[in-house]
């Protein structure tokens, strides 16, 4: 499944989650992230970010089957190109 993580975590763990998303995902701007993970790395990656996350954080996660079914457009500069050049 293709997945678009965001969240909203406090300045003290902001790292510690930047580092685990970006174990999984593709970090394309702050806070944001996205990519192609399994179900079973999904569940993974969820049950990490609950050990570092406290009751005023959040994060949410949008699903798609494939990223062909994301329209996505981009102003300004983007951070980080998810192309795979073979």
């Amino acid at each position: 499944m293709y997945i678009i993580l965001v969240y909203d975590i406090g300045e003290k763990r902001v790292a510690k989650m930047l580092k685990l998303c970006r174990q999984y995902l593709n970090w394309i701007q702050n806070s944001v992230f996205e990519g192609e993970i399994s179900s079973v790395k999904l569940q993974e990656l969820k049950g990490k970010a609950k050990g570092i996350m406290e009751d005023q954080d959040s994060l949410i996660i949008f699903r798609s089957g494939q990223q062909k079914w994301l329209k996505k457009d981009i102003l300004g500069v983007e951070r980080q190109s998810i192309d795979t050049f073979l």
